[in-house]
């Protein structure tokens, strides 16, 4: 039996009476729907024979996923590690949170957002750390110097752990300062792979049967938006990693099948694998203190050996310039006085940022889940072996060529798996792994497609054998501390590494020698992180609401007053924001040195000037970026930054307001005004939504946050206005006001490819791009009027947008000629893109798409408050309806006539025109999915669309999961699936257009059902079937998950969730990037407005009897008491806007708030 100690080391980590195991799980009975599903932490799933009321929505309590056990601390039988805290044990020190509040009084709202303060005030710069690191930086754009821009052959996941990368550096819950300086990352190997685990494995885009994908199992989980505390989750497997079946089973498979995914192999059968928690917490006063904790599980049956390697470095710098820049450097030694308590001790010198040190502290030996698990008694403590090389290229394995220093990048692979070396001078090791001769630029896997260029030479053995791969004198660019845990129990065994980055010196901080002091600082920092997410919800007693109101205005929404935000929803929207925080990365990108070449490099190929991006010579980017997803696409897209700043401003308004801040600024935007789109093509064209993005940004820093950044919302507009004149001068060439735009972000929306000449003749006329200008004139008119507040000048500019507005709005619908068709198709009542073949001659194509609801975007309703306020401008708008009644009345919104509250409506789509739009789109058979709307109509399933051109055939049909096509690289599909970037701008619009009409007008959701509902309710309904993709159902499924049981039931899989890129327009299983949290992470937003009244996936939509709407009506009450006094006539802007800091009025749908 365990001793005493060891004994309560279990309890720490399990609980008491931890001897049993969990049980396991059959999937295969639960996938066949035979057998009881188990319970949740104990509460059961409802048995859906259950009858359900129809007066309470439906709600099932999913608790908090359980936290992993708190590690083992290390007994150290020293004074200093018995009694650092308090001479009184009945008197702990006092949680940080406690004493921020003494000292703050009333002004206190939150320890993380004391943080954010002092960030934005730079009083602390609490943002300097985070993780700033790629998931991929092998096979990047920026990394590609070959001479035919294939960037996946040039730089493949092969070369990556012996090529020092030029523009960034990649890693596993990797952490890094603002500008990249230096790097602290995970490193893990199970005894059995041919490398170290020290970056995320995926198919290339040549491999994958849909473009690239990554092939590992990992979650974020949580962050506060200044990064003190993060917490990721690798899923390790204890088989070999199947490196080669990955690839060959993708190249196999065609376009018309599923892709081949990690859990498709025996990896994580028998629950082998690890998990591995990496946590990163900070002081809670100095930034530059940060903890690291990898806790590491053994899920598997029987006892098994983990290697940990967590690594320092510093990104090469030193191998381009002719004259090496200042040389940063790494040095060990281990300080103590004897094995048991000795300290390994890393300082780390840089011209930049000065000395620092990273400690890496000895581990306890493993513990078991049960009580008779026995201690190893020969092992006290788990030390680190001191690894150094140099972060320099292995010119010697990858090209036959010599290196500079025989420590190099893959130097810790050779150290450590004796068969990642070679055997000798005239052998190498078998295998996919092996050290095969190719050329620097071949896919590692094989020829490609396209023809074979001219061969380079190719990597030889690189060593002889008995040589050193490490330094012996410990010191170098690159450090891993080698921990080896050897036999970790089965069935939940513990192993837990803990460093810290400091500049502190041994012996000034009791956390290096007491790991309950290390611990409680993790610990505390996770309690904030829980306050500060607390607080978006209004939980009581954490953020301090007045009148009893929660975070979603009505009092019996708080606890035990009935409707609630489930736990699960919680957490869902937890990961969703944590993520989002997660994929900020590190962007260099300076054009002239990259297309140039670097002087201590061999010249780049000097055709490869030509191939992508010579138009951008003025780009210098250094800065922290929103990525939408930092392994599949590691890099900013322009669209996607302005859909993800919206989730952002609700946790970091700064951060979100500093992204839409860059795109604008002269060293990304091109001097003609267009923004970049994304490094594989800086030139194409995305849909401009900035405008909108940063209008909607300041008004929910205005709610959240009770704060107006008008030098932001000027700064901003001032660059939008070059955008929007190259809109204008570019892609309305003909100035008839019908934009030609492009792909659009769409990609394969289309019959034929946007982006190219049409095989037809003739030019698109394109019903989306042409919405999308009238959307950025409505957006660029809010932002005039809410200038022209503060300086009359804008005033006659938001005249400018709206004469624009109303001449691109008749352009969509007026006919010239007779031979010439609007882009309303009056027959089906739907927009369509047309093909112009000359004036007054055009013909439609009739695909039922996103591209004919777009067009519902374009609304915008004022308030009387607002019109009244700038005579100019109502003058000049009510001369314009007067006197030129044949383009003010036709084929749009009847702006004479006042709706709700004798509010304006400027739209594209007039009542009758909205009407028909909506019968289709909420149509179940046509766009109206169970979780949410489909960017094609399911009617194209059984009626593709199609015609011949020259004998060959384009077409449309209705594709709910991946593409079939390799149009825009196969990775994505807009023929059927579901996107929440466009689903979010149509449910901001039904709420615009419910400003106008209120209940006045009634439509049909779904379409059929006989159930009529204002457009609010429709919003939401919307809303809830989004949320559904994620949330469990009756049955305790996620529609995400595709029907993966293990995902669905397996308690260490079933509390996680992946935002994926897109949804299948059917089922919901998500689908093309896995960790797209960027726009998929707007669920957040959606939990946080409609949560409180979503029910659960597939139930009946179901009346309410409390908060019937979260709207203008319902907040009436709420205003009284909150609000002194009533907004004066003539403002602009309704007394909502004075709402205290700590009220989430994200539910308001008033024209103020959207």
């Amino acid at each position: 039996m365990a001793s005493n100690s060891v004994k309560k080391v279990q309890e720490r980590l399990f609980g008491k009476a931890s001897g049993g195991n969990t049980p396991s799980l059959d999937l295969n009975k639960l996938e066949s729907g035979e057998g009881e599903r188990p319970p949740i932490d104990g509460i059961p799933f409802p048995s859906s024979s259950l009858s359900q009321n129809s007066q309470t929505p439906l709600s099932i309590q999913i608790p908090k996923p359980a936290l992993p056990p708190t590690p083992p601390p290390r007994n150290l039988n020293t004074e200093a590690s018995r009694a650092p805290r308090s001479s009184d044990a009945s008197d702990p020190p006092r949680p940080f949170r406690q004493r921020l509040a003494e000292e703050l009084g009333g002004d206190y709202k939150g320890a993380e957002k004391h943080r954010l303060h002092q960030d934005d005030t730079r009083e602390r710069h609490w943002k300097r750390w985070g993780p700033y690191l790629s998931d991929r930086q092998w096979a990047t754009v920026r990394e590609d110097y070959s001479a035919n821009g294939d960037a996946w052959s040039h730089f493949p996941h092969e070369h990556a752990r012996s090529r020092a990368y030029r523009w960034g550096e990649d890693g596993i819950a990797g952490l890094s300062d603002n500008h990249q300086r230096l790097c602290l990352a995970l490193s893990l190997w199970n005894g059995e792979d041919p490398i170290l685990k020290e970056r995320l494995f995926g198919v290339t885009g040549h491999q994958g049967n849909h473009g690239e994908d990554v092939k590992e199992l990992y979650y974020y989980l949580d962050s506060t938006p200044t990064h003190s505390y993060m917490k990721f989750l690798y899923k390790y497997p204890q088989r070999r990693y199947p490196y080669e079946e990955l690839v060959s089973k993708n190249q196999k498979r065609s376009r018309e099948e599923e892709e081949y995914e990690i859990l498709d192999t025996d990896a994580f059968d028998e629950d082998r694998y690890w998990d591995v928690f990496v946590e990163y917490a900070k002081d809670e006063e100095n930034p530059d203190n940060i903890y690291m904790r990898i806790t590491s599980y053994n899920r598997g049956p029987d006892p098994a050996t983990l290697h940990v390697i967590p690594q320092l470095w510093f990104p090469n710098t030193w191998s381009w310039p002719l004259e090496k820049p200042p040389m940063p450097s790494l040095s060990g030694a281990v300080k103590g006085n004897s094995p048991s308590e000795s300290i390994s001790v890393v300082t780390v010198r840089h011209p930049a940022l000065g000395k620092t040190y990273l400690y890496c502290l000895p581990s306890p030996p493993p513990v078991g889940p049960s009580n008779d698990f026995e201690v190893d008694p020969d092992v006290d403590v788990v030390q680190p072996s001191m690894l150094f090389t140099e972060n320099d290229t292995n010119y010697s394995r990858l090209y036959g060529g010599n290196n500079e220093n025989i420590y190099v990048k893959d130097a810790f692979h050779d150290h450590i798996i004796p068969s990642h070396r070679p055997t000798d001078n005239n052998s190498e090791p078998e295998g996919f792994f092996s050290h095969r001769t190719r050329p620097r630029t071949a896919s590692m896997y094989g020829p490609l497609e396209e023809e074979e260029e001219e061969r380079e030479q190719g990597p030889c053995t690189p060593f002889p054998l008995g040589s050193s791969f490490v330094n012996p004198e410990k010191k170098g660019t690159k450090f891993g501390a080698h921990y080896t845990f050897r036999d970790v129990p089965g069935h939940g065994g513990c192993a837990v590494v803990r460093l810290k980055l400091t500049p502190s010196r041994l012996g000034k901080d009791i956390s290096l020698e007491d790991e309950v002091v290390f611990d409680d600082a993790v610990e505390e920092r996770r309690q904030e992180a829980d306050e500060f997410y607390a607080g978006l919800i209004g939980v009581d007693g954490i953020s301090g609401l007045p009148g009893g109101l929660t975070g979603f205005g009505m009092e019996n929404h708080h606890k035990g007053g009935g409707l609630v935000i489930s736990e699960d929803l919680k957490q869902i929207m937890r990961q969703a924001l944590g993520g989002m925080l997660w994929t900020k990365q590190y962007y260099r990108f300076i054009q002239k040195e990259w297309i140039e070449g670097d002087p201590a490099q061999p010249p780049p190929p000097p055709n490869r000037k030509w191939i992508r991006n010579k138009e951008w010579k003025h780009m210098h980017i250094e800065d922290i970026l929103s990525m939408p997803d930092k392994w599949e696409y590691p890099f900013f897209a322009a669209w996607d930054t302005a859909f993800h700043c919206i989730p952002l401003a609700v946790v970091d308004p700064s951060f979100a307001k500093k992204q839409l801040d860059l795109l604008t600024r002269e060293w990304y935007m091109n001097p003609n005004g267009q923004i970049p789109a994304y490094e594989w093509n800086f030139s194409d064209v995305n849909p401009p939504v900035h405008a909108w993005a940063t209008f909607r940004i300041f008004k929910i820093e205005r709610k959240l946050y009770g704060r107006e950044d008008l030098e932001f919302l000027e700064r901003v507009f001032q660059k939008l206005l070059l955008n929007f004149t190259w809109w204008v001068n570019r892609k309305d060439q003909g100035g008839n006001n019908v934009f030609e735009g492009g792909f659009l972000g769409l990609d394969n929306i289309g019959a034929f490819n946007r982006s190219e000449p049409l095989p037809t003749g003739g030019d698109l006329r394109q019903a989306d791009g042409t919405a999308w200008m009238a959307f950025y004139c409505l957006n660029m008119l809010s932002i005039a009027l809410e200038l022209a507040k503060h300086n009359p000048v804008y005033e006659d500019i938001a005249s400018k947008f709206f004469e624009h507005f109303i001449f691109i709005a008749d352009a969509m619908t007026y006919r010239e000629g007779d031979h010439e068709e609007s882009l309303w198709s009056e027959a089906d009542g739907m927009y369509y893109d047309a093909i112009s073949f000359g004036p007054g001659n055009s013909v439609q194509l009739p695909v039922r798409s996103l591209v004919g609801l777009i067009p519902l975007y374009a609304t915008l309703v004022l308030e009387p408050a607002t019109i009244n306020r700038f005579p100019g401008f109502k003058k000049r708008m009510e001369w314009f309806i007067d006197n030129r009644p044949a383009v003010s009345a036709r084929n749009m919104a009847n702006m004479k006539v006042g709706g709700r509250e004798q509010r304006r409506l400027l739209a594209l789509a007039s009542k009758e025109r909205l009407t028909r739009i909506l019968e289709k789109m909420l149509d179940e058979d046509e766009f109206f999915s169970d979780h949410g709307i489909r960017s094609l109509s399911k009617r194209h399933e059984k009626e593709p669309w199609g015609m011949e051109v020259h004998g060959q055939r384009y077409e449309v049909g209705y594709w709910p999961g991946d593409s079939k096509s390799g149009m825009f690289g196969g990775n994505s599909n807009w023929r059927g699936p579901i996107w929440l970037a466009t689903n979010f701008l149509l449910i901001e619009s039904l709420q615009r257009f419910y400003q106008y009409y209120g209940d006045d007008l009634q439509v049909e959701c779904p379409t059929g059902s006989g159930f009529y509902m204002n457009l609010a309710s429709v919003a939401e309904e919307i809303q809830h079937r989004i949320i559904h993709i994620f949330g469990r159902d009756m049955n305790g499924r996620r529609a995400t998950n595709g029907g993966v049981s293990k995902l669905d039931y397996d308690p260490h899989f079933r509390d996680y969730v992946w935002f994926y890129e897109f949804f299948n327009g059917d089922t919901g299983k998500g689908l093309g990037a896995s960790h797209q949290t960027g726009w998929s992470g707007l669920v957040a937003y959606h939990i946080l407005q409609s949560g409180v009244t979503c029910r659960l996936p597939n139930t009946p939509r179901t009346p309410r009897s409390v908060l019937h709407h979260y709207f203008d009506e319902t907040l009436t009450e709420a205003r009284s008491r909150l609000v002194s006094g009533v907004s004066e006539a003539g403002s602009a802007h309704s007394g909502f806007s004075n709402f205290p800091e700590e009220t989430n009025t994200l539910y308001d749908i008033s024209p103020d708030a959207l």
